[in-house]
């Protein structure tokens, strides 16, 4: 499983939702098609948990904007590895792979993308 499959995981998507997204983004997958297909399913409330998970976690985290600190927030490595592998899972374009602060903006605007695509319920001043 990969992490973007952890990340919806951990959010509550279910577990045939997560298996299906982490087959769409396996590497041969990523290869074959550019994009996963998308499923509707129940609406999952991820603005809400991330609130819940910031309101009891002891560290302030900035989510909202940063792709470390939603990582985090999660229990998630949030190593500079750890998004390397996430922006290879996710078709980081290359330009921004070289550039570690542009890469971390379009990890945490494609997560937020990816998780309302696949039913996660993100307010539009997020996406």
């Amino acid at each position: 499983m990969g992490i973007f499959s952890n990340i919806m995981a951990k959010l509550g998507f279910g577990d045939d939702k997560v298996a299906e997204v982490a087959a769409a983004t396996a590497p041969a997958a990523v290869e074959a098609a550019a994009a996963p297909a998308v499923v509707a399913i129940s609406p999952v409330d991820v603005l809400a948990k991330l609130e819940a998970l910031a309101g009891a976690h002891a560290e302030k985290l900035n989510w909202k904007v940063s792709i470390v600190d939603l990582m985090k927030l999660l229990g998630l490595d949030s190593s500079l590895a750890a998004r390397k592998e996430l922006a290879g899972e996710l078709a980081c374009p290359a330009d921004k792979m070289a550039d570690s602060a542009q890469m971390n903006m379009w990890l945490h605007k494609t997560v937020l993308q990816k998780l309302a695509e696949n039913g996660g319920n993100i307010p539009a001043d997020l996406l």
